[in-house]
């Protein structure tokens, strides 16, 4: 069955090449556009798309505004598309906070040069069955930072992507000073990747910034692949560092979690922890069986705390996955995975 999907944004054209594009895929149905979120109210309630894009700078009522009531009173799959400009990555930001699975990027014209509406249409495909109930926007950790015994050299790689910067944020609150050193890859469009690690390391007690090339892995800091870069890990002696490079995407990904994970497989082995969590596809999947077959330890989050059960589900799948843990058990895996080293 196709995904059912409501356009909306204040730009008339906007609305024209999203629904030009989105209807050339055979799985998505537009069932209607609107240029604000008054017209989009009253057009969810009659149409009940499964799917809702969503501009968030717009007259009239803003749409994360707009976002927040509806998580609220009528809660639905959400993909904002924002502009790149400083504002807009923090109001993309707030959006997934609220609630919002995915943002994609607006880039006007250069929408169908840059094959921007076939990744869309794969999203909008993706957050049709995603389980919206699983995110608890704005929500922080319900318990204090997990206690770590013992500092270790271990290293913690994590993959995600839909539904991954709330899954993100409850893990990562989680850690205490002296957790492992982590590499990171969320699935993310670049310029927003680092005002997403600066709001994160405004939460956690650990440091979390954007990986820049060259940086150390060490205890108490989560480095955050850079949106459009993959980034490897690399080990020089007892030091662990980042390396960026661009290259070809991977699995349809740049960064990509599998390009993450087969490094550490190589450069940690059986000294590393793999974690893979919420997302569509199967980035990292293979990737975190060659950190199993290399003496690591590995987690899945399960099904039923996903938002999308794609890039675990995989995982699981193919036997890449130690353990099995709802969301609010992956912290607590991760520490005692590491300690156990």
């Amino acid at each position: 069955m196709a995904a059912r999907v409501l356009i909306v944004d204040d730009s008339a054209l906007v609305r024209r090449i999203f629904q030009s594009e989105l209807s050339r895929d055979p799985g998505i149905e537009v069932v209607g556009t609107a240029p604000d979120p008054y017209v989009a109210r009253e057009m969810i309630v009659r149409l009940k798309p499964d799917v809702l894009t969503l501009d968030i700078e717009m007259p009239r009522m803003d749409g994360l505004t707009f976002l927040r009531k509806l998580m609220e009173h009528y809660p639905l799959p959400v993909i904002v598309v924002s502009s790149l400009t400083p504002r807009g990555s923090e109001l993309a930001l707030e959006a997934l906070e609220a609630g919002a699975l995915e943002v994609v990027c607006k880039q006007g014209n250069a929408w169908n040069a840059n094959g921007a509406g076939s990744i869309l249409a794969e999203k909008i495909k993706a957050a049709a069955g995603a389980h919206v109930s699983a995110q608890r926007p704005g929500a922080r950790p319900l318990r204090p930072v997990l206690a770590m015994t013992r500092t270790t050299q271990k290293i913690v790689a994590i993959g995600t992507s839909t539904g991954g910067t709330q899954a993100l944020q409850r893990v990562l609150t989680e850690m205490p000073p002296n957790a492992p050193g982590m590499v990171i890859v969320q699935h993310m469009p670049e310029h927003f990747t680092r005002a997403f690690a600066d709001r994160l390391n405004g939460l956690c007690a650990i440091e979390v910034k954007e990986a820049e090339q060259g940086d150390s892995v060490t205890p108490g800091r989560a480095l955050i692949a850079p949106g459009n870069w993959h980034m490897l890990l690399r080990r020089s002696g007892a030091r662990y560092f980042v390396e960026l490079r661009q290259g070809p995407q991977v699995c349809r990904q740049r960064p990509s979690v599998e390009v993450l994970f087969k490094s550490v497989a190589t450069y940690a082995g059986r000294n590393a922890v793999g974690v893979i969590m919420t997302g569509m596809g199967d980035d990292g999947a293979r990737g975190l069986l060659e950190m199993r077959q290399a003496g690591a330890r590995t987690v899945a989050q399960d099904e039923a705390s996903s938002v999308v059960f794609g890039m675990p589900r995989v995982a699981i799948e193919v036997g890449a996955a130690e353990k099995i843990c709802p969301l609010d058990r992956i912290g607590a895996a991760i520490l005692d995975l590491a300690a156990d080293g």
